[in-house]
């Protein structure tokens, strides 16, 4: 493949790896007898969407905007989860709506009547006091977490109405940190599982990365089915999804020596285009590039921003040969979780969009001066 035809910036999705993805999940959810569905919040690019419907059902959003996509772009079923709700919205945020989920008994009591009459499926978010996830703006099921009701809170009878339950409580994690999360919700609300019609297990199932223990998901899940026949069983993974099904490109613009590494100024920014590696926060690999051992030249990723942390501090590189002004830098699995978080700050042009198809690229999208400006008043 010759990527100099790819613009630089540009995050480009690989097909043949999507699908490879997409079908390794439509097996998984035939085998465990559950529906998986994709969540906007971790991939949204909807120049995809023609393939994911070809093995998921539906999506969830958490906002108007991401429910206003998944009507015009995807179809199939709409499940709706928002941490708060609000009136101006919620008519608009409710129409061709499946299913929906309130994260607390107070949402609940407020647009019980309108759920009802749109005949929608309500639910209600459960903490399920555990989480494998280390990184604490992460972890959604801590003790002062404000996603979720506490089983003290919900107590011994749900609200007359309600027809299901959903967990989130996971990222990027493995079958066993699943099962876990089965136990645990069986401990905290066991009582409420017989008098409801669905469990949404949300996302964090890594299930396209490479050790991923398939057949124990499977086993797992299939084990629970047993245990409550009647129950409609969803996830709603987005990383697994687009799990390293495509790159960012950028290219080195300068090279600024320092008494450590030397800074490669690239033409994108680690602030506005890759916010999860400063957040989580995370190296992402380089193709080409190694960890530095002592003694060798190391390269630290710098953003094009003014900010001063702008630059890739979890790690330097190794490269075979001295980079030089004008060469290509490939950061691997840059499109779950990236493009979603973007923005433009300090005025830099954001990255273009496109898709590689058996070795043909295909632009999909650019952005200019405009794109910026209509952001701002």
């Amino acid at each position: 493949m010759n990527y100099h035809q790819i613009p630089s910036p540009c995050y480009v999705l690989e097909e043949e790896k999507l699908i490879k993805n997409l079908e390794l999940i439509d097996s998984v959810q035939k085998q465990a007898d559950i529906t998986v569905i994709l969540a906007l919040k971790g991939f949204a690019m909807y120049s995809a969407f023609p393939l994911v419907r070809k093995y998921l059902k539906g999506a969830t959003a958490s906002s108007l905007f991401e429910a206003n996509l998944i009507r015009e772009e995807l179809g199939g079923e709409l499940h709706l989860y928002f941490p708060v709700y609000q009136d101006h919205e919620f008519a608009d945020s409710i129409k061709n709506a499946t299913h929906i989920t309130f994260n607390s008994l107070t949402q609940w009591q407020r647009y019980q009547q309108q759920t009802i009459n749109a005949k929608i499926s309500p639910g209600l978010r459960i903490n399920p006091e555990y989480s494998p996830v280390e990184t604490d703006i992460y972890n959604p099921a801590s003790l002062t977490s404000r996603l979720g009701i506490r089983s003290e809170t919900l107590g011994d009878t749900l609200p007359p109405g309600i027809e299901g339950l959903h967990c989130h409580n996971l990222c990027e994690s493995d079958s066993h940190a699943l099962s876990t999360t089965l136990a645990q919700i069986e401990k905290l609300f066991g009582h409420h599982l017989d008098h409801i019609k669905w469990l949404n297990l949300g996302g964090g199932h890594l299930l396209t990365r490479k050790g991923y223990d398939i057949e124990h998901f499977i086993e797992v899940m299939t084990k629970f089915k047993a245990k409550y026949p009647h129950l409609d069983i969803y996830i709603e993974p987005s990383s697994a999804i687009a799990w390293e099904t495509g790159f960012l490109k950028a290219t080195v613009l300068d090279l600024i020596p320092t008494p450590g590494p030397i800074i490669a100024m690239l033409d994108v920014s680690f602030t506005a285009h890759m916010p999860d590696c400063l957040e989580m926060p995370y190296k992402p690999r380089i193709r080409g590039a190694r960890d530095p051992q002592p003694g060798e030249t190391a390269y630290r990723m710098g953003g094009l921003t003014c900010l001063a942390g702008d630059v890739m501090g979890m790690g330097d590189y190794y490269f075979d040969r001295p980079l030089e002004i004008g060469d290509e830098i490939i950061l691997e699995d840059m499109i779950h979780y990236t493009m979603v978080k973007t923005s433009m700050f300090n005025g830099v042009k954001h990255p273009s969009i496109g898709i590689l198809r058996s070795g043909e690229f295909e632009l999909i999208r650019e952005f200019e001066y405009e794109d910026f400006k209509r952001r701002l008043s």
